[in-house]
């Protein structure tokens, strides 16, 4: 009897790795065939003309899929899709160094990137405040729809997540003001040079323009769309500029992870700090080094980039899958209103901190 008991006692074995990736393969399938459909879509015309991107329809499907067939898939489902929503979005942000070089800072000059950098400060600052002390919205809330804005959209929402420990609905509420205000943005910005070149009320030039719009719209298909409304040398620069401020991503991953640590430790009744190192971050970075050296040829790095948005677009996909409508709604308006805060900012902040800096530099 005791010899049985004993028995019953001891440690089910681990399943092997093989065992692992089996069980990985249903979720995996759901949610490269999510992706593949918003990746399908996004080529459409109206979506490509409108800033519509692979990530945003590839979330948005996988919220239908959520909230209808997935809670039947989950049992099998479920390995496979958390594995896209962690680790394929790791090897995702790595990836998205390839979408620029070093030289990119050199062609928008020392104010160009002072610029991105007061940008991404001050709105991710205001973000941190505002959130906690005006709206009382809890503190990843408020990071992560801070991160969004200030950098570079959904993807650095999607990269701040394993620094600020959020959860899947605060990721997806965040993701949800980039592209509602990143959107309004992508047809304001035009509609606003326009007046603007009627009235004269600031000095505006495309190139300036290009680097406003780099420095403040949120996501990089945005930058785009706003930039070629007004002229294709606006949209370059714009680009450009844009790409310096996603460069500043893996820095500002490391400098929140330091800062979140020393808060923690501050608290007396809390255990002791620990930080947490984005290792994707350093990732980013040497991948974006390594591509500014120019030693991969082009056709290499053209399906690099094919196979990053599909990396990335299978973990919005699994984001998506794993989120309840029902969260969405008990976020509430704070969120939006925080969103709506920081997106006035961009516009207007933004603005007299590009005048500025090219006042005093220029």
């Amino acid at each position: 009897m005791e010899s049985a008991v004993n028995v019953a006692r001891l440690p089910l074995p681990s399943p092997t790795a093989a065992q692992r990736w089996r069980g990985r393969v249903p979720g995996l399938a759901l949610a490269a065939a999510v992706a593949a459909a918003a990746m399908g879509l996004a080529t459409l015309t109206w979506l490509q003309k409108h800033g519509i991107s692979a990530l945003t329809l590839a979330i948005v499907l996988g919220i239908v899929l959520g909230n209808s067939l997935y809670p039947r898939m989950a049992p099998r489902a479920a390995a496979g899709v958390g594995f896209s929503k962690q680790w394929l979005l790791r090897a995702g942000i790595v990836l998205y160094g390839l979408r620029l070089t070093f030289q990119d800072i050199g062609q928008v000059g020392v104010a160009g990137v002072l610029i991105d950098a007061l940008v991404l400060a001050s709105t991710f600052t205001l973000a941190w405040w505002a959130g906690t002390r005006w709206f009382g919205m809890d503190r990843d809330s408020a990071l992560l729809i801070g991160a969004g804005s200030a950098i570079c959209g959904a993807a650095a929402v999607m990269a701040a997540e394993p620094v600020v420990r959020g959860r899947a609905e605060q990721v997806t509420v965040a993701v949800s003001t980039v592209v509602v205000f990143g959107t309004l943005g992508m047809f304001l910005y035009p509609a606003l040079f326009q007046l603007n070149l009627a009235h004269a009320w600031v000095p505006m030039s495309e190139q300036l323009y290009g680097v406003f719009t780099g420095s403040t719209v949120h996501e990089v298909a945005q930058v785009v769309a706003a930039g070629r409304a007004v002229s294709e040398g606006a949209a370059d620069t714009a680009v450009i500029t844009k790409m310096v401020r996603v460069m500043m991503l893996a820095p500002f991953l490391v400098a929140l992870s330091l800062l979140l640590a020393r808060g923690h430790a501050a608290r007396t009744d809390a255990p002791r700090a620990t930080i947490v190192v984005p290792w994707f971050a350093f990732g980013f970075v040497a991948v974006a080094a390594l591509n500014s050296l120019h030693l991969l040829p082009q056709a290499v790095v053209d399906a690099a980039i094919d196979l990053d948005t599909v990396l990335l677009a299978m973990a919005m996909a699994a984001l998506g899958l794993t989120t309840h409508v029902s969260a969405l709604r008990q976020a509430g308006m704070k969120p939006l209103l925080l969103a709506l805060l920081l997106f006035a900012w961009l516009l207007a902040g933004g603005l007299g901190i590009n005048l500025g800096v090219h006042a005093l530099l220029g």
